[in-house]
């Protein structure tokens, strides 16, 4: 279990990281887009994105992974 959280969060940071080395003025630029948004549209962004990210991991597991 602490083996597959461990390689969750690694995955995560080499994706953030390739991000931030590759399109550092693509990042600033989205965040940018993203103050301009009401709070409400940030939570439901999460909310959706958090829901996204549920789904594929229940993917992955009935999948085998």
């Amino acid at each position: 279990m602490i083996g597959v959280a461990l390689l969750a969060i690694g995955l995560v940071l080499i994706i953030e990281g390739l991000v931030y080395a590759l399109a550092p003025s693509l990042v600033e630029q989205l965040l940018e887009a993203l103050r301009a948004l009401p709070e409400e549209q940030r939570r439901m962004l999460g909310l959706a994105a958090l829901a996204l990210g549920v789904f594929l991991v229940w993917l992955a597991k009935s999948l085998g992974a």
